[in-house]
């Protein structure tokens, strides 16, 4: 999806003061020396390598990417941003990049995250336990685990809060284009091809602040009160006799058959019969409870240990000063391009109308082209009708 009239107008308009910690297209053969790949985070058996590529489809072919590979492995590798990014600077953080699952994944992350760390950074050691600020991205395993990650950290929790309710992702294995806002007034959003798909509060969203309200610890149920819906009808009174009603009884219509032989056949006996008469279990009839009154409810009160914290946007009030992937994946091919850390929506928004957007629709095209040469060679394959009865003809000179 595009993006609409209006937000293309605010691209003319972009405010010169747009600040931009970091961008990377992967268009040179310098990119490694700007990446440092996780030598040191597992044995080199378990580590995955980076390829430089368009993919087997794409806009245009010297548009490159990384990509991950052999399956199975896990992938790290990050990279020095120009520019600290320090959350009490009061602007917005902007994080977008692509991804593309070329390989149609089955099991894997795909999310990039923000790292704090400076001069001490150890690049080469950086993995799943080091400290990062932000988490986000598209993460599937599965058919039922599809979404996309979108983690704060939090320093007077000391903890990574994950949003409450899922985000889901895309799936396919086109280009996709993933962006995350986080403002200064404690509100985000979320963007998947530029399409704002989750937007709100921080503190409604994720678990920075205790609850508002807790129950009263001075309050409890009262002993008297009743909150059985039903009771028993003191009237209903089990019939004399039920409990000597048989569950089955002999079958009435049954009869010996004529060539029974009680000496060689034993005694007969008629074949047994769900009994019409049979209930079940008695049980007496319930009748609504005069006394009832309702479920109880705990009463509330304000909670002494809540308070507002106007800096639950400030993931990174100490700087952030490195992005990367820690990943596991099990198939790979993921291509990852296109990434930009700003302070401004319309410059990324922009960045985007220049890179993933202008390769966007030239890609879907020679995915479609290859998809259709697909089905073309397999119905080419299949057999037909003349070739099936030879077969059968074949069969039939076996046999």
């Amino acid at each position: 999806m595009r993006i609409s009239t209006l937000a293309a107008l605010a691209l003319a308009s972009v405010p010169a003061s747009a600040e931009v910690y970091f961008k990377e297209q992967f268009n040179d053969d310098g990119w490694k020396d700007r990446w440092t790949e996780s030598s040191d985070w597992k044995p080199a058996a378990e580590m995955g390598e980076w390829k430089h590529t368009a993919g087997k489809w794409y806009g245009d072919e010297a548009d490159k990417g990384i990509q991950t590979g052999p399956d199975a492995r896990f992938f790290g590798i990050s990279a020095k941003m120009d520019k600290v990014f320090d959350s009490s600077d009061g602007k917005d953080l902007v994080i977008q990049y692509s991804v593309k699952h070329e390989q149609s994944i089955d099991c894997g992350g795909a999310y990039i995250k923000l790292l704090p760390g400076g001069d001490s950074f150890a690049s080469a050691k950086f993995g799943g336990d080091t400290k990062y600020a932000v988490m986000f991205g598209p993460d599937i395993c599965g058919s039922s685990n599809k979404k996309t990650h979108t983690i704060l950290h939090y320093e007077k929790k000391a903890d990574n809060l994950l949003i409450k309710k899922e985000i889901p992702c895309e799936n396919d294995q086109l280009s996709h284009l993933y962006t995350l806002v986080v403002r200064p007034d404690n509100t985000f959003e979320v963007f998947v091809d530029n399409k704002s798909v989750r937007s709100g509060k921080l503190e409604d969203q994720f678990d920075f602040l205790p609850p508002k309200e807790i129950k009263d610890p001075e309050q409890s149920k009262p002993d008297d009160w009743v909150d059985e819906r039903e009771i028993v009808d003191p009237e209903d009174v089990k019939p004399e006799g039920y409990d000597d009603i048989p569950e089955e009884i002999p079958d009435p219509d049954a009869s010996k058959p004529d060539d029974w032989d009680d000496e060689d056949d034993g005694e007969w006996e008629p074949p047994m019969v769900d009994n019409p008469e049979y209930n079940g279990p008695w049980s007496p009839k319930m009748i609504p409870n005069p006394e009832y009154k309702g479920r109880w409810e705990h009463p509330k009160i304000a909670n002494p240990e809540y308070a507002y914290d106007d800096k639950m946007h400030a993931v990174c009030e100490g700087g952030c000063t490195h992005v990367g992937f820690e990943l596991w994946q099990v198939k790979t091919g993921t291509i990852f391009d296109d990434i930009i850390v700003t302070d401004s929506l319309e410059e990324a928004q922009k960045f985007a109308e220049d890179t993933f957007f202008k390769k966007k629709d030239g890609e879907k095209k020679m995915f479609d082209d290859e998809e259709e040469e697909k089905r073309k060679q397999a119905d080419m394959d299949m057999p037909d009708d003349d070739d099936m009865d030879d077969m059968d003809d074949g069969f039939g000179d076996e046999f």
